[in-house]
């Protein structure tokens, strides 16, 4: 099997987890995630299956949407409820404060990574730093809020919810407790459920429990979305089957000789690469005067 299939992770797997059980239900070895989740958040996780696990390095689309459940009062060792109690506070929040302090965590912002992260530091996880005691510096790094809107919050249980959309490597539970402290109290995540991940959302994505239904059936494949599906952001571009033949094979196409000739280019512009029957054979790039292979997706097996 070839493509993506985006699956409803459940509380209490890991992305691991998910992958090993599709292993099984799929039939398929060779599976791998987009992004990883914590083992209490839901939400979307698009696996690769097959030729798509090539298609990691070259995801454009890496942003992130998040719905996340927050307490004031509270702080743990893991910025969420999983962990131990290290801090507690009397301070009340209102909605109005929470309100003015949101800015603060919109657009280009530096985040501090939590201790229980995945984060290297001089070739050791920080998880298993932090599971032995060990607390060590840690670089900040810049991430970016596009988006974060209070849904809910009430004042009496101090609790509420949080829509996050944002880039690459941010933590939520970290935003949790970072706002906490920015409101003279301090904070925990305590729920997080993916909205939106690699440009798929909830209503692509299918439960273990209905994959189990579907392969029993002999269905899984109508789960299965094109490899190509993954890079709907590039533009599409058809050649010849003798261009075809000639990529598929590794080899530089003459731009002049393409669709392309007619349009404005810039150099490392890349496109996806369709045969004239409508196969992805892979990513291109403009280099000179050449489209050259990025990557190739269409394998030899499937070419026979």
């Amino acid at each position: 099997m070839n493509g993506v299939i985006v699956v409803d992770k459940p509380a209490g797997f890991t992305s691991f987890d998910v992958v090993a059980v599709m292993r099984g239900i799929c039939h398929e070895r060779k599976i791998g995630h987009t992004g990883t989740l914590d083992p209490m958040a839901t939400g979307v996780l698009p696996l690769l299956l097959g030729s798509a696990t090539r298609a990691l390095p070259f995801l454009e689309d890496t942003s992130k949407e998040y719905r996340a459940g927050f307490r004031f009062g509270t702080a743990t060792d893991t910025q969420d409820i999983t962990g131990h109690v290290t801090a507690q506070s009397s301070v009340k929040v209102t909605r109005g404060q929470l309100q003015d302090v949101l800015p603060q965590f919109r657009g280009d912002i530096m985040q501090t990574p939590p201790m229980y992260s995945a984060v290297s530091v001089n070739g050791r996880r920080l998880y298993d730093l932090a599971r032995q005691g060990i607390e060590v510096e840690r670089k900040k790094r810049p991430v970016t809020i596009f988006r974060m809107e209070l849904v809910e919050f009430d004042e009496a249980l101090q609790e509420g919810c949080l829509e996050v959309a944002c880039s690459k490597g941010t933590y939520i539970r970290t935003i949790c407790a970072n706002l906490g402290e920015a409101l003279g109290t301090c904070g925990v995540m305590t729920s997080l459920r993916r909205a939106r991940a690699s440009g798929f959302s909830l209503d692509d994505a299918i439960t273990i429990g209905q994959a189990k239904e579907l392969a029993a059936q002999g269905r899984i494949g109508e789960c299965l979305k094109p490899t190509e599906s993954l890079f709907a952001g590039m533009p599409k571009v058809s050649v010849s089957q003798a261009q075809a033949v000639r990529f598929s094979n590794g080899g530089a196409l003459d731009v002049g000789r393409t669709p392309l000739r007619a349009r404005l280019l810039q150099q490392n512009m890349r496109f996806r690469i369709f045969a004239p029957d409508g196969v992805f054979l892979g990513l291109g790039t403009v280099l000179g005067d050449e489209l050259r292979v990025l990557r190739l997706f269409r394998l030899r097996e499937e070419r026979r």
